[in-house]
C-alpha cells in the first residue's frame, strides 16, 4: 500500500481512538482501515496500537511515531499548497491560537482583516490559556507569552508585555502608597493566578532584580476577577500592562512601584517548522506580524 496512505490511516485511528470512527471519517471500510494499520505495524515490525474491544490506544512506539506521521502529513499539505508558486491565491482551513483575552483584544481583528482581504479561507480561533502544542493539536500559528523552550518551531518575536502592580485610586487613598516592594507587605495582595501562580514576586531587572515574599490575602483563578477585585477596591493586583489599559485611562486603575518593574514579557509567533510555507500561513503571518509590531499598546 501507498505509505502516504498508511500514515493517513493511521494517524485517523489513533485521533480518532477508533477503527470504526476512522473509516467514516475517511470514507473507507472498517477492513481497509484494519489492513492499512496492520500493513504498517508489519512493515515497522512494531505495535503501534493496542487494541481491546472498548477501546483503541496508541503504544508508547506510537505516540512517538503518531508525533512524526503528523509533521509528515503537514509538511506534504504545505508542499501541495505551496506549489502553486508564492503568488499563488490562499485557500483552505487555518487553525490560529492565543491565550484568551489577548486574542480576543489583539488577534481576533486581526483574523478580521485577513478573512475580509482573502475570501476562500476559513479560520478556528482557539482562545486558551495554556500552552497549545502545535503539531500535536494541528494548529497553524500560535501566539504565546513569556520565554521559549527549545523546540523545533519558528519563532517571531513581535512586541512586549509590561507586569505591572494597580490598585484603585479609593485603596491607595485610604492605605497609602506603597513606596518600595518590601511595603506590599503592608498591603492586601490579591493574586490573579492566572497571571502568576507563587507568592514570590520579582521586581527590577539584571542585577537589581530582587525578590518579595507576598502572602495574597485574596486569590483568584482569572486575571478578569483579579481585575474586578481591584476595581472594588479590595487591594493591589499584578496583571499585564494591556488588560487594564482602560481602566488606567479612566482613572480607575493606578500603577503602583513602577520604578520596580521587572523585565517585560516576550510576545512571539509561533509556526511549525517545515521547507515549505503554504500561501495561507504566510500571507496570516505577514499580517499579524506587522499588526502586533506596531500596536501602541505592546511595547
Amino acid at each position: 500500500m501507498d505509505r502516504f496512505h498508511l500514515l493517513t490511516v493511521f494517524v485517523a485511528v489513533a485521533e480518532e481512538q477508533s477503527f470504526a470512527a476512522a473509516a467514516r471519517k475517511l470514507g473507507l471500510s472498517p477492513p481497509a482501515v484494519t489492513r492499512a494499520v496492520a500493513t504498517l505495524e508489519e512493515r515497522l515490525a512494531v505495535k503501534l496500537l493496542s487494541r481491546t474491544t472498548r477501546f483503541v490506544r496508541a503504544t508508547d512506539a506510537g505516540r512517538r511515531y503518531l508525533e512524526d506521521a503528523r509533521r509528515i502529513l503537514a509538511e506534504l499539505d504545505q508542499a501541495d499548497e505551496a506549489a502553486g508558486g508564492v503568488d499563488a491565491e490562499p485557500r483552505g482551513h487555518l487553525t490560529v491560537t492565543a491565550p484568551v483575552q489577548f486574542g480576543r483584544l489583539f488577534v481576533l481583528p486581526v483574523i478580521g482583516q485577513y478573512l475580509r482581504r482573502y475570501r476562500s479561507v476559513q479560520v478556528s480561533a482557539m482562545f486558551l490559556d495554556r500552552v497549545v502544542n502545535l503539531l500535536e493539536e494541528g494548529v497553524d500559528v500560535g501566539v504565546r507569552m513569556g520565554e521559549l523552550p527549545d523546540s523545533s518551531l519558528q519563532a517571531i518575536h513581535v512586541a512586549n508585555v509590561r507586569r505591572v502592580l494597580c490598585a484603585s485610586p479609593d485603596y491607595l487613598r485610604e492605605r497609602g502608597q506603597p513606596r518600595t516592594p518590601a511595603d506590599l507587605a503592608g498591603h492586601d495582595i490579591i493574586s490573579a493566578l492566572g497571571t502568576n501562580p507563587v507568592t514570590d514576586w520579582k521586581f527590577g531587572e539584571g542585577r537589581k532584580q530582587q525578590t518579595q515574599r507576598i502572602a495574597p490575602r485574596l486569590m483568584v483563578t482569572s486575571n478578569d476577577s483579579g481585575i474586578d477585585a481591584a476595581l472594588s477596591g479590595f487591594g493591589i493586583t499584578r496583571l499585564p500592562s494591556y488588560q487594564i489599559e482602560s481602566y488606567l485611562a479612566a482613572g480607575q486603575l493606578q500603577i503602583v512601584l513602577s520604578e520596580f518593574e521587572p523585565a517585560k514579557v516576550p510576545i512571539h509567533v509561533l509556526h511549525r517548522e517545515g521547507r515549505y510555507t503554504s500561501p495561507k500561513v504566510r500571507t496570516f503571518l505577514d499580517l499579524i506580524v506587522a499588526e502586533l509590531r506596531k500596536n501602541p499598546s505592546l511595547p
